[in-house]
């Protein structure tokens, strides 16, 4: 009967650990899209960040600042990745829970200027004169865009041919069919448009703007009383950030490819190296002033602020804070 008693032993062994495991909590998050960009949220999901801090990830995509943030105010998901402009829209509205900022994903614009001429022999006056197709007005990419152009003096309105009137999904059908002479697109996009000959990357709105804090990781202020729940979800986030510079391009697409299934793995990797290159990646959660001031002046010049946001009623960086020490 050995091998009755090498079962029963077996099987209290399983029992046990079974007993020792802690159920994970699920926090449920809405991405704006899905995108490259966000690669270091992908791979604290892949390389099982989230559940060493015992959280369970639900991620699901909700195209359009507005209808992720509905989700969130409205209880659809727990917390919420977009532009941190977006939730200053929601503070000038009084919310009876405010939207706060807690962590941050990217630091630069993640746009890149793509010529239709492949042979251009590129400087920013170039686009004087010439069809501009850019992004949909009121958003981060827009009025990043917009900024940029001013600092090369250029009059977005007054000097070349603006097209802002096409859906965000349909921007790159459009300029690939024919319409304008340059356009502003996120990666995979551009590299995938330059690799199929439809154009040329000539420029980075990223590298031009410099540090903001682009996309952030926010939730309702209720949130917060569930301290253990932030507390592990910035630390995952911490986590992925550090291994995001510290494993090798090829390492990191590897983790992420399986949300970029329609993506070639060279292409993949291209784009993260092109991003950790020019460290749009954030390397800590930490949302700094000086950097959401940066945001506020791109939002000042754009036109959009109603009111003067305060930094301290939009942003908890305690968590990150704790974290990063």
């Amino acid at each position: 009967m050995k091998w009755l008693r090498t079962a029963l032993f077996v099987g209290l062994l399983l029992l046990l650990a079974g007993c020792g495991q802690k159920d994970l909590q699920e926090v449920k998050v809405g991405e704006v899209t899905r995108s490259i960009f966000y690669a270091p949220l992908y791979a604290a999901i892949e390389e099982g960040f989230f559940e060493e801090e015992g959280l369970s990830i639900k991620l699901s995509t909700i195209p359009g600042g507005d209808k992720t943030m509905t989700a969130l105010l409205s209880d659809g998901i727990d917390v919420a990745l977009i532009g941190a402009e977006t939730s200053i829209y929601v503070a000038g509205q009084n919310p009876n829970d405010a939207v706060i900022n807690f962590a941050q994903l990217t630091q630069t614009d993640g746009t890149f200027l793509v010529a239709r001429d492949k042979d251009v022999d590129f400087s920013w006056d170039k686009l004087n004169g010439s069809t501009f197709l850019g992004q949909r007005v009121g958003g981060m990419p827009q009025m990043a865009g917009e900024f940029v152009l001013k600092q090369q003096g250029i009059d977005p309105q007054n000097d070349l041919t603006l097209i802002q009137n096409i859906d965000f999904a349909n921007i790159a059908n459009a300029f690939a069919s024919g319409t304008g002479d340059y356009v502003q697109l996120f990666e995979p996009t551009a590299s995938i448009f330059e690799e199929q000959g439809l154009g040329k990357i000539v420029a980075s709105f990223g590298e031009e703007l410099g540090a903001i804090p682009y996309t952030v990781f926010m939730t309702k202020e209720s949130t917060f009383e569930e301290k253990e729940l932030v507390e592990s979800f910035t630390t995952a986030l911490y986590k992925a950030q550090k291994w995001v510079y510290s494993a090798s391009s090829e390492e990191v697409a590897k983790a992420i490819a399986p949300y970029f299934e329609d993506t070639k793995p060279e292409i993949i990797e291209q784009v993260v190296t092109r991003y950790r290159d020019q460290e749009s990646f954030a390397k800590d959660p930490i949302i700094d002033e000086k950097e959401f001031q940066n945001l506020l002046d791109v939002m000042t010049e754009a036109g959009v602020l109603e009111f003067e946001p305060s930094y301290e009623d939009l942003v908890n960086r305690s968590f990150a804070d704790a974290v990063v020490k």
